[in-house]
């Protein structure tokens, strides 16, 4: 099948885009926990991120999950699976010359690897929201730890399943001790020199 697919080359490019939106393309990769406050970041930042001019768009795991990836369950190939999709998801945006906004618990290191690899490391921040099980469990705020504590959910990264924190990150977050706005400024003043200098 693959032999027959021939791809056609359009004259605008990834290059072009960029120029035209007068920044980079760049994925900013948040993970962590569920409720370690990744979702909440990534919003403040892209607000921040649109206030400035920048061209942006948000993939999180429920628009996800509800969407493309609704026939995976959340088994260990399932994770690896959906995370995949994602990564070509978000190489069509940085393409189409977007600042993608990732968050994603993503719990295996191999996965992350993959998504570095598939849009090419200069693109790709990963930003682990560092909050401790403790806490997360404290806030609980979709109700899953304690469905997951109670047997109701399989698979519950944490409680069930495992969590692979990176070893190495961009940028690594503090929730139990930063606010989310000075998550949020770290975060600019980190991506600001990628967004504007030479990516090529």
């Amino acid at each position: 099948m693959s032999k027959n697919i021939v791809p056609h080359e359009y004259q605008i490019t990834a290059y072009d885009r960029q120029k035209l939106n007068g920044h980079n393309s760049l994925l900013l990769w948040f993970t962590g926990l569920s409720g370690s406050g990744k979702s909440t970041i990534a919003n403040k930042l892209e607000l921040k991120l649109f206030q400035e001019g920048i061209k942006t768009y948000s993939l999180d795991g429920d628009n996800i999950r509800n969407g493309i990836n609704v026939d995976l369950t959340f088994s260990p190939e399932h994770r690896t699976e959906n995370i995949r999709r994602i990564g070509e998801i978000a190489n069509l945006m940085l393409d189409a010359g977007l600042v993608t906004l990732a968050a994603f618990v993503s719990p295996y290191k191999k996965d992350r690897m993959n998504i570095r690899s598939i849009v090419k490391d200069v693109n790709f921040v990963e930003i682990y929201v560092n909050t401790s099980l403790e806490e997360c469990v404290k806030r609980d705020v979709k109700g899953l730890y304690e469905k997951a504590l109670a047997g109701e959910i399989k698979n519950m990264t944490g409680i069930s399943a495992p969590y692979e924190a990176p070893e190495n990150p961009d940028l690594e977050i503090f929730t139990e001790t930063e606010s989310v706005e000075q998550a949020v400024e770290r975060i600019l003043d980190y991506i600001r020199p990628k967004l504007h200098g030479d990516n090529e």
